[in-house]
């Protein structure tokens, strides 16, 4: 099922630190590892971000 590239922006921009738009892709191992990690101290957060604004919408995780 396609995602919205927008829905996920948005959930990483607001709750990334806690992997919520992880889990709405459907990583659900990848969410706890952010949940975990605090985003990967957040860096990840902040790669997720520039790699969103890429990708096209909607798109296939």
């Amino acid at each position: 099922m396609p995602k919205s590239k927008w829905v996920s922006f948005f959930l990483c921009l607001f709750f990334g630190l806690l992997g919520i738009h992880k889990f709405y892709e459907g990583r659900v191992l990848m969410g706890l590892l952010y949940m975990f990690t605090g985003g990967i101290f957040g860096i990840g957060v902040l790669v997720d971000l520039i790699v969103l604004l890429f990708k096209p919408n909607p798109y296939y995780p």
